[in-house]
């Protein structure tokens, strides 16, 4: 084995970890990051979703944007549906694969090193510093940052818990004849617990369709559900492959610091309790982790108490919306068929979309979430639903 001694350890190369490398290299500081795939942004398991105002927040390349998205149709248990446009785009799709690797290209630019098929398969944190193990390196870095995704064998191991919830995801992207407008299916037969998902892709080489599940249970079968709703619509033809599973976290995990290591995105469970999207999450997550890391090493002052400031920066940005978010999700999840029906003929009739139109934002759930509770009608549906 050969020996590397860095200052920063990145386990893993998604947008979370490649966007804190950036960073802290940017720093000066010495940064490796190490992918367990072959591929940076392979697979792909994330539909890859954001709002505009986040590649100018944080400064990030477009050469992955694919196409805007300003036409939206929710669809009841029952089929009733509701439709949602917007002038400009408020989210946009993304290559995923190509927005991690312009990410990984941003980080090396400014210094880091990005090795792939190195897993780290052995971690160990003293007083002292960290040492991992990933495939024939051994490396000695004075701080670790945890961006592996839904994977939280060392969160546990060093105190600093799992997250209190999860969901399943299944989803493929499928040659499309026809594109349509994003649809998004409510019920317990396409996803308790969530949502179903069709999302058009433009590429060049051809039109595409995302389609996808967020469950509660058994997401393959539901997938195979929403997928058969669907593709006749789309011109998608059925082929049985199987869609890329994945296990999501809708909440933060106990604690997102500790002596030499802080976790950020999925790694720290922090994604959107209501849709679960993550990459905005993820970004900005690492931007704080970066900011407080640099800081820390600097001063080499890097103790729990003194990586502590950096949960309490994220949840000063985020503690607003998690709880409005999670408001709502309690309330969605307790609904029947009947309830989510309820509040769609709501929709078409009371004044509900104009709220929805003047308060949503892609990136802050909170305005809209809090204007459907102080809705009378809405509040009576989402409260019955949590009362029963």
């Amino acid at each position: 084995m050969s020996d590397i001694h860095v200052d920063v350890l990145v386990v893993g190369a998604g947008p979370g970890g490649l966007f804190a490398a950036g960073n802290l290299a940017h720093d000066g500081h010495r940064v490796l990051v190490c992918e367990e795939h072959a591929v940076v942004g392979e697979p792909v398991h994330c539909t890859g979703i954001m709002a505009p105002e986040t590649f100018d927040e944080f400064d990030l390349s477009r050469e992955s944007v694919l196409n805007g998205l300003t036409r939206v149709r929710f669809v009841s248990p029952s089929g009733l549906s509701i439709d949602f446009a917007t002038k400009d785009a408020e989210a946009i799709l993304v290559d995923r694969g190509a927005f991690d690797r312009a990410l990984a290209a941003r980080a090396v630019r400014a210094g880091a090193q990005v090795r792939t098929g190195a897993r780290v398969r052995a971690l160990t944190i003293t007083d002292k510093g960290a040492q991992a193990i990933a495939g024939d390196l051994t490396i000695d870095a004075r701080l670790v940052i945890l961006a592996c995704g839904a994977s939280y064998g060392v969160q546990r191991r060093n105190g600093l818990g799992l997250p209190g919830q999860y969901v399943h995801t299944a989803q493929r992207e499928l040659p499309a004849m026809r594109l349509n407008d994003v649809e998004v299916h409510f019920g317990q037969d396409i996803a308790p617990g969530g949502f179903g998902w069709a999302v058009p892709v433009v590429r060049p080489h051809g039109s595409f369709v995302r389609i996808g599940v967020m469950t509660s249970h058994d997401a393959p079968e539901h997938f195979g559900r929403m997928l058969a709703r669907v593709a006749g619509s789309w011109g998608v033809e059925v082929d049985g492959i199987a869609p890329r599973l994945k296990i999501l976290p809708l909440a933060p995990i106990g604690q997102t610091y500790a002596d030499r290591l802080l976790a950020v995105g999925d790694a720290a469970g922090l994604v959107k309790p209501t849709t679960g999207g993550g990459i905005y999450y993820s970004v900005l997550s690492a931007s704080l982790a970066a900011e407080v890391g640099s800081r820390a090493l600097e001063r080499n002052r890097l103790d729990a108490a003194s990586l502590a400031v950096y949960e309490s920066k994220w949840r000063s940005r985020l503690s607003r919306e998690f709880a409005a978010q999670n408001a709502l999700r309690r309330a969605a999840v307790a609904m029947s068929d009947a309830d989510i029906d309820a509040l769609f003929d709501l929709a078409q009739t009371d004044g509900v979309m104009p709220l929805v139109r003047k308060t949503a934002r892609f990136n802050e759930h909170r305005h809209v979430i809090s204007a459907l509770f102080k809705h009378p009608p809405s509040r009576r549906i989402l409260f019955r639903a949590l009362a029963g």
